[in-house]
C-alpha cells in the first residue's frame, strides 16, 4: 500500500473558550491510518503526522463530523483536487423512508440498511400533514390512487432517513425491490418490500428514482433553509428518554436495538439522530460530574458521532426500562447503585443489551424528542 498517498480535507472546529470557529487543514493517510493537521490562518502545523486509529477512509465525506483527539472538526470542503476527484464521486446521498405499514419493523429495515453498506446520517420518526403528504406526492398527482397514497402515508408516523453511500439511489431502490410488494415476492423475495410490504400502496418503505426527486424529498423530510420540517411524534407523557450512543451507531447496532426494546414490550414513540457538541454533551452529563470516575471519557463518547434519542411508552417506562437496560457497566454492576441516570451501552462483545441511556428517573417524565 502507497503510505504517501493522502487525502486532504478543510475542517472547522469551535473553539468555546474563543467564541469562534478555527479552520484547519486535515490530511489523512490510507496507508497507514495517520493523520495531521496545519492551522490555516497561521500557516503553521498544528498536529503532525501520528497514527489515529478511530479514523477510517470511509468517514472523509463532507459535511461530516469526526473527532480527533477528542477535537470534533466539521469537514467544509475538499483541501485538494486530488482529493476532490477521488473522494468526490464515491458517496451518494437518497432519502429512505419507513411507511406506516412497517414502523414496527424499522429494527429490522435498519439492520439491512446497515448491512447492506448504508451509513444513517440522518433520522427522524415524523407525522405528516396532508399538504406535506401532497407535496411529497407531487408526481402522482394526476393518478386515481392519489387520495389512497395521501390518507395512508399521513395514518401514522413514518421514519425518514438520509443514507449515504457509492450509488446510494440506485443501491436502495435495488435493496427495496419492486413497487409492488407482490411482485417484490416473486422477483426480489429478499426485498424490503417483499419481507414486510402488503401490495403496491402499502410496500413498507420508499426510495426516490433520481439524483433530482432524491434532492427534492430530502428538503422536504429535512430542510436546509434551517426550518424544522414535518412534526416529531413525541407525546412527553408517561414516558421516559434513551439514547443510543455513538459508539453503538458506529458499530451498525441501531437496529438490533431497536428489535430488542420492541421485543421487551416498549413503544418507540419518537426518534431522532442528533450530533451534539461538547456544551450540550458536558450540560447532559452534569449529574455525572464528580460522581463517577469515567466522566470525561463518557462526555467524550457522546459528542464523537451522531446519537439517537428514543421516547419511550410503557406503564411506569422509566423503572421498567431502568431494569430492562441493566447495570450501567456490565463488567462492574456495582455502578448501577448510584442514583444518576442509567448510562448503559450495546456490548457488542456478548450481542446482548447493556443498556442505552435512560433519562428520567422519576415516574411520568415528560423527557422526550427535540424538534
Amino acid at each position: 500500500m502507497n503510505h504517501s498517498e493522502r487525502f486532504v480535507f478543510i475542517a472547522e472546529w469551535y473553539d468555546p473558550n474563543a467564541s469562534l470557529f478555527r479552520r484547519y487543514e486535515l490530511l489523512f493517510y490510507p496507508g497507514d491510518g495517520s493523520v495531521e493537521m496545519h492551522d490555516v490562518k497561521n500557516h503553521r502545523t498544528f498536529l503532525k503526522r501520528t497514527k489515529y486509529d478511530d479514523l477510517h477512509l470511509e468517514d472523509l465525506f463532507i459535511g461530516n463530523k469526526v473527532n480527533i483527539f477528542s477535537r470534533q472538526l466539521v469537514l467544509i470542503d475538499y483541501g485538494n483536487q486530488y482529493t476532490a476527484r477521488q473522494l468526490g464521486s464515491r458517496k451518494e446521498k437518497t432519502l429512505a423512508l419507513i411507511k406506516p405499514d412497517a414502523i414496527s419493523k424499522a429494527g429490522e429495515i435498519i439492520e439491512m440498511i446497515n448491512k447492506a453498506g448504508f451509513t444513517i446520517t440522518k433520522l427522524k420518526m415524523m407525522m405528516l400533514s396532508r399538504k406535506e403528504a401532497t407535496d411529497f406526492h407531487v408526481d402522482h398527482q394526476s393518478r386515481p390512487f392519489l387520495n389512497e397514497l395521501i390518507q395512508f402515508i399521513t395514518s401514522g408516523p413514518i421514519i425518514a432517513m438520509e443514507i449515504l453511500r457509492d450509488d446510494a439511489i440506485c443501491e436502495w431502490k435495488r435493496l427495496l425491490g419492486p413497487a409492488n410488494s407482490g411482485v417484490a415476492r416473486t422477483d426480489a423475495p429478499g426485498s424490503v418490500r417483499a419481507l414486510f410490504g402488503t401490495d403496491g400502496i402499502r410496500n413498507a418503505a420508499h426510495g426516490p428514482d433520481s439524483f433530482a426527486c432524491a434532492a427534492r424529498e430530502m428538503e422536504l423530510f429535512f430542510p436546509s433553509s434551517g426550518v424544522c420540517g414535518p412534526a416529531n411524534t413525541a407525546k412527553f407523557t408517561d414516558c421516559t428518554c434513551c439514547i443510543i450512543k455513538p459508539h453503538a451507531i458506529s458499530e451498525g447496532l441501531l437496529g438490533k436495538i431497536l428489535m430488542a426494546i420492541r421485543d421487551a414490550g416498549f413503544e418507540i414513540s419518537a426518534m431522532q439522530m442528533f450530533n451534539m457538541d461538547r456544551v450540550n454533551v458536558e450540560e447532559f452529563y452534569e449529574v455525572y460530574k464528580g460522581v463517577v470516575s469515567e466522566y470525561n471519557e463518557m462526555v467524550t463518547e457522546m459528542y464523537s458521532g451522531p446519537c439517537v434519542a428514543i421516547e419511550i411508552q410503557q406503564n411506569n417506562p422509566t423503572k421498567t426500562f431502568r431494569e430492562f437496560c441493566g447495570p450501567a457497566d456490565p463488567i462492574n454492576p456495582e455502578l448501577a447503585s448510584v442514583p444518576v441516570p442509567l448510562l448503559c451501552t450495546w456490548d457488542s462483545a456478548t450481542a446482548r443489551l447493556v443498556g442505552i441511556l435512560s433519562r428520567g428517573p422519576f415516574p411520568k417524565t415528560t423527557h422526550g424528542i427535540e424538534s
